[in-house]
């Protein structure tokens, strides 16, 4: 077993001493579902899937207890190897490699390309089977079951499908959501230097943006030259790239990018790579002229200032949010700064979030931050009456009562860096 599959195994392993630990009065397997394909597009493997397999395969599911950890795949026939390249990475010539005690198939031979949401019963029939024996041994069937969380909504519908067919089965379900983000919440080294690169990616990217940030030009010029970097390094977009110019950078997640960039308008580029299953999220601001005016200048550099402060306050110890200890809340050190500065109204929404898998990623902002957390600060002031929107967003890792390590400074943001990057981009001179 190579070292990154022996990490997939050792979260497993950790998995299933907490939900031991957590849920003495139960007893059951732990099953997690990969969500089915997308009819509509390309398929995406929940977070939470790959963070314990690091495999990308639809429809397959993981059913680990203390005896075996053994890996379900679809019975396809040899129809969709004509169809999909690699249609599996885990073979039964490689399961233990991957740390997995035996490979099964979910259920009966399927002559077709894919296994939709609305599928055949019989396509998960021996898993049905295995969970219906565990109901009847009075087990719990311990899983991903959060009516609140909306990244593994594609998860729950395989389950709640099952359960059409499975007598008893959702009253029987454990949601070990909690346990799972407990886990995936302090990202190891291996996790760094992935989100590193996805980080990397993006500030390539948004150099190659600037290279098309000229009055006429649309928002969408700049999109497609942030995207084109995220491809050509084997990357996604994390989340729907955001280009937004003048009064359209007022709009937090305005994404259409279909307007002309106007001469002395900002522009607002907010985008991030998704790098196996990794997510970066960096915003710039940038001038269309090449040049901050006077009142952009002093806007940006109060929005600049606000997030080396909160950058300064983000340490073990310290809250995302607590309304009822803003001392020890980043957001409300931002709001704070920006009323001393009589433009905290234009301050609308939260200080930052989480990243990782996800870029909301799990980690609950009613919790301290704790060492390991990779979360973003990003202060931002909208003014649609004088067509200004401004942020900075940039990724940082929480270490032990030092200031974050900012993984994305190589991005630069200062004024004069920003006015120099954009006139070696465009091989002008601003002066």
């Amino acid at each position: 077993m190579n070292k990154i599959n022996q990490n997939y195994k050792q979260r497993r392993d950790a998995l299933l001493a907490l939900v031991a630990n957590e849920h003495k009065a139960f007893t059951g397997p732990i099953i997690l579902f990969a969500p089915c394909d997308n009819p509509a597009g390309l398929f995406v493997q929940d977070s939470n899937f790959y963070y314990f397999s690091g495999l990308q395969e639809p429809a397959s599911v993981m059913i680990l207890n203390d005896a075996t950890q053994d890996f379900y795949l679809p019975n396809y026939t040899a129809m969709r190897r004509a169809w999909i390249k690699n249609d599996a990475t885990i073979t039964e010539n490689n399961i233990e490699s991957f740390g997995f005690d035996t490979l099964r198939v979910t259920g009966k031979s399927i002559d077709a390309i894919h296994v939709y949401p609305y599928f055949d019963f019989t396509i998960y029939s021996k898993v049905i089977e295995y969970i219906t024996a565990a109901l009847d041994r009075n087990e719990k069937i311990f899983t991903v079951y959060s009516s609140e969380n909306c990244q593994s909504w594609m998860t729950r519908v395989v389950i709640d499908r099952l359960a059409l067919v499975i007598p008893h089965l959702q009253e029987n379900i454990v949601d070990i959501s909690s346990q799972i983000a407990q886990l995936r919440r302090k990202k190891d080294m291996l996790e760094i230097e992935t989100l590193y690169k996805a980080i990397d990616i993006t500030s390539q990217a948004h150099y190659a943006a600037v290279t098309m940030l000229k009055a006429g030009n649309k928002e969408s010029d700049m999109q497609a030259a942030l995207e084109y970097v995220f491809t050509e390094n084997l990357s996604v977009s994390a989340y729907p790239s955001i280009v937004a110019g003048g009064v359209n950078g007022t709009i937090l997640h305005y994404n259409v990018n279909n307007k002309k960039l106007v001469e002395g308008d900002l522009v607002v580029v907010d985008a991030g790579a998704r790098y196996n299953y990794y997510c970066a999220d960096i915003t710039r601001t940038y001038p269309v002229s090449g040049k901050f005016t006077q009142e952009q200048k002093t806007l940006y550099e109060l929005v600049l200032a606000c997030q080396e402060l909160v950058a300064e306050n983000a340490k073990p110890g310290m809250w995302l949010f607590h309304k009822d200890h803003p001392e020890m809340s980043l957001h409300h050190i931002a709001v704070n700064f920006f009323k001393k500065h009589n433009v905290d109204q234009y301050f609308t929404h939260g200080i930052g979030h989480f990243l990782g898998l996800d870029v909301h990623d799990v980690g609950n902002r009613s919790q301290a931050l704790q060492e390991g957390d990779i979360i973003t600060i990003e202060p931002g002031l909208y003014i649609p009456e004088k067509n200004i929107g401004i942020r900075i967003e940039d990724n940082y890792w929480i270490v032990d009562q030092a200031e974050p390590v900012c993984l994305s400074e190589g991005l630069p943001k200062m004024v004069q860096a920003v006015e120099e990057m954009i006139q070696q981009a465009l091989d002008v001179d601003l002066a």
